[in-house]
């Protein structure tokens, strides 16, 4: 689950990647992670950038970041994200989606 921006975003095929989308896709989650905590400094309420490092920090075994960037996506008013072209859903519904697959994926030790 990567967030493409908000629904306003004009030519997103065409427009800088300021959400990491293309960085993530292509796997290259160092740069993305690098791109993503730039574009916080300046944005830090954007869900999307929020929505994407918590993604990156997912598949690199960060849950405990993840989970704090979820719950901050939750703490904020809802926002229609596109993840495509034509698919879009809510920044809530993609924050519990990701907090879910942190569930998931959890493993326990004694």
């Amino acid at each position: 689950m990567v967030v493409l921006g908000i629904a306003a975003t004009p030519s997103a095929a065409n427009a800088q990647d300021h959400t990491g989308y293309r960085q993530i896709a292509a796997g290259n989650y160092a740069r993305a992670e690098r791109t993503l905590t730039t574009e916080l400094k300046s944005f830090p309420q954007r869900p999307e950038l929020m929505l994407n490092l918590a993604a990156i920090y997912r598949h690199t075994d960060r849950a405990g970041e993840a989970r704090a960037l979820y719950e901050s996506v939750l703490a904020q008013p809802d926002v229609l994200m596109d993840l495509s072209a034509d698919t879009t859903a809510s920044s809530h519904v993609l924050a519990q989606k990701g907090l879910r697959q942190l569930s998931g994926v959890q493993l326990s030790s004694r």
